[in-house]
């Protein structure tokens, strides 16, 4: 037998003859070169992901490195700001320090000066009380920092003068008066006022309320554990704004309380003890502020509101 066969085509060329063994061979060496075509093509491709991988990776290591540098900065950077930050509330810690310190010196210093309450005060500078009606001594009370301002049971542990500083140790000039009470007791506004200042103060006194009143009269209550009341809120007499506490620099709980009148500290004493039974006691004691001129600016004022009242009363006369 023969082993292989002749393929012939005819057509109007002419006849070609094609032996089986030699096709088989073609199509065996077509194959081979699709095949090695294909190796090629997909090496090449491989190659060419792998370079760009490689640059890809490349590309990511520097961008984590930069981020990480980065990261570095952003960190020293923070923590310059919070060294110049805590550098910068030192600074005012100190200066709140100095400046609360020369305010208790300026009351001695007044004191030594003659601007304390002087007994021969001339009577024409003195209220004359006898002229009040019942209405504006009420007035006078309300307007003006009156009474305890402590709503409960106080003591009085520290007064208005010279003292020898309780944590320092140091002797200096105490402008205000200690009230200790158990912690939490209500404190409440002396007068009407408007809230100027409710929040932790960056010197000693802690958390504080400060009271704007009439007449250029304030009042501060320091030391606080809780506050009741907001800034710019107004607040009638007898308004609970906070409770007695011990934060700040405080030995224990109480409440410190100032007056003042004209940016000057008062002795704030007769005023906790004015009331209307007490109620000359305080203009012979506290001889700094102008009483008289203050009592005819109530009065004024209550004779201004009574004509507006009167405008407004229908005449009962018919026509």
């Amino acid at each position: 037998m023969r082993d292989r066969f002749t393929l012939t085509i005819t057509d109007y060329r002419g006849s070609r003859h094609f032996s089986l063994h030699q096709l088989v061979k073609r199509v065996a060496l077509g194959t081979v070169t699709v095949i090695l075509l294909t190796f090629l093509a997909g090496g090449a491709t491989i190659w060419w992901l792998n370079h760009n991988l490689t640059e890809l990776a490349e590309r990511r290591d520097q961008a984590q490195s930069e981020y990480e540098q980065l990261q570095d900065h952003k960190v020293r950077v923070i923590q310059a700001i919070e060294r110049r930050n805590a550098e910068l509330n030192r600074v005012i810690e100190e200066q709140s320090a100095e400046l609360s310190q020369l305010d208790l010196e300026l009351g001695h210093i007044e004191a030594m000066v003659g601007l304390r309450p002087e007994p021969d005060v001339g009577r024409s500078q003195r209220l004359d009380t006898a002229s009040q009606t019942a209405l504006e001594r009420a007035l006078m009370l309300q307007t003006i920092p009156s009474g305890n301002p402590i709503q409960g049971h106080s003591r009085k542990t520290s007064g208005y003068g010279w003292r020898r500083h309780p944590i320092s140790g140091e002797r200096s000039f105490h402008a205000a008066v200690d009230l200790a009470a158990d912690r939490g007791t209500p404190v409440v506004a002396t007068a009407d006022g408007v809230v100027n200042f409710a929040a932790r103060h960056n010197s000693g006194l802690g958390k504080l309320v400060i009271l704007d009143h009439n007449f250029s009269f304030k009042t501060y209550y320091a030391h606080l554990d809780r506050i009741k009341v907001r800034q710019g809120e107004f607040v009638p007499a007898g308004t609970v704004i906070g409770r007695v506490g011990s934060t700040g620099s405080a030995t224990g709980p109480h409440l410190h309380y100032e007056v003042w009148h004209l940016q000057r500290k008062l002795n704030p004493e007769p005023f906790v003890a004015w009331d209307i039974d007490n109620y000359e006691a305080l203009f012979e004691k506290e001889g700094r502020v102008k009483w008289d001129s203050l009592a005819k600016g109530l009065k004024r004022s209550l004779s201004l509101q009574e004509r507006q009242l009167s405008l407004r009363v229908p005449n009962s006369s018919g026509n």
